[in-house]
């Protein structure tokens, strides 16, 4: 889609998982009607199995434990954080916006909730660009057609209730950390030489894209893909995980700063840095047993080639932590989306999702 697709009612957000409802004054409390996602690929649900890219999910052995035995280009092993988000609200997961917008009766699917999460987006439209459906895509096109078939659908009044009631889930900002971590120095732009300006710059990208909605990151320096760049130790990397520690902290305040300007602004941030952390620390008490190593890969850790048909993958999924080189397993994805919907500070403030949705 053009990137020059604008509007002027935007949702979005940042890394790993995020949960934001904007209520207003006319809204009262109920059941969430509906579902709306955006992000990368801890979120994405088939989107780019509808663009040429080289980041797809849609073969084996991906999808080994989904219903079916399915690879729906969900980046797991079987279901994703959105999927068990879904569950937790009562509703469907919400199918992947390029699978329906131009099919028979997506109109009223659209009031159900939509996913246009694509993996490899990012926070910059640049990362990876021309393999995803960027962030700005997401928002400017096509969150904006959905919104503009709402109103036409319900009218305005009644469009606007029934997003405010809704809930918008954003995974987005860690293929920007990612990246950069793996960036050799001298490839690095002039004016961004240290992390902290790299987190700078990502958080003043965020503000020109924030209007109503908003954001957490995991400590990505411990996915498989980066402890590699530690062949002997195996050690997280920890770069990585500072900007991830960062951006968190940007973003916190950019929630925060949204809230004292809006005051029927309502969110819940999910710090999954933390959450995982603990995992790492704990394996055993928190049910894993493998938090270093991916279950589908190839070479040392299954971690020096993504997923594949060729690929080698654990017997048991239920104890590993990642999936892949980057991506968790359902089980880890279970994990978070139990503590988001139903945990409490530091974990998730100011509010859990469970209490976020009965607003």
């Amino acid at each position: 889609m053009a990137s020059s697709c604008k509007s002027t009612t935007i949702a979005c957000g940042l890394v790993l998982l995020l949960w934001v409802a904007f209520m207003a004054d006319m809204v009262q409390g109920g059941a969430v009607p509906a579902l709306y996602v955006l992000g990368d690929s801890q979120a994405d649900v088939g989107n780019n199995n509808y663009r040429p890219s080289l980041l797809k999910a849609n073969f084996p052995h991906n999808g080994v434990d989904y219903q079916g035995h399915r690879a729906t280009g969900r980046f797991s092993n079987g279901k994703n954080f959105v999927d068990f988000l879904a569950d937790n609200l009562g509703l469907a997961s919400p199918p992947a916006y390029h699978s329906i917008y131009n099919t028979t009766g997506s109109n009223s699917i659209y009031l159900n909730g939509v996913n246009f999460a694509s993996g490899g987006a990012g926070v910059s439209d640049l990362t990876n660009k021309g393999q995803c459906f960027s962030f700005d895509t997401q928002i400017e096109c096509d969150y904006s057609s959905v919104y503009k078939e709402l109103v036409k659908q319900l009218g305005k009044p009644q469009a606007l209730a029934h997003l405010a009631r809704s809930i918008f889930a954003v995974a987005i900002g860690g293929n920007d950390i990612i990246n950069r971590a793996l960036l050799p120095v001298d490839q690095l732009p002039v004016a961004i030489t240290s992390p902290q300006q790299f987190v700078d710059s990502l958080a003043q990208t965020l503000k020109c894209q924030l209007q109503v909605f908003f954001v957490g990151a995991a400590p990505l320096g411990c996915v498989p893909l980066l402890r590699e760049l530690s062949p002997l130790t195996k050690d997280c990397h920890a770069e990585a995980n500072y900007m991830s520690s960062r951006y968190n902290e940007a973003v916190a305040t950019l929630l925060h700063d949204m809230r004292a300007q809006h005051q029927d602004f309502q969110y819940s941030f999910f710090d999954a840095s933390m959450a995982l952390l603990e995992y790492i620390q704990q394996p055993e008490a928190n049910g894993f047993a493998e938090v270093k190593a991916a279950c589908c890969g190839l070479g040392d850790n299954r971690a020096m080639f993504t997923c594949n048909p060729a690929s080698e993958y654990c017997a048991n999924r239920t104890t590993h932590m990642f999936w892949d080189v980057v991506h968790p397993t359902e089980t880890t994805a279970r994990k978070l989306t139990s503590v988001a919907f139903g945990g409490s500070a530091p974990l998730v403030s100011p509010i859990n999702v469970s209490q976020l949705s009965a607003l």
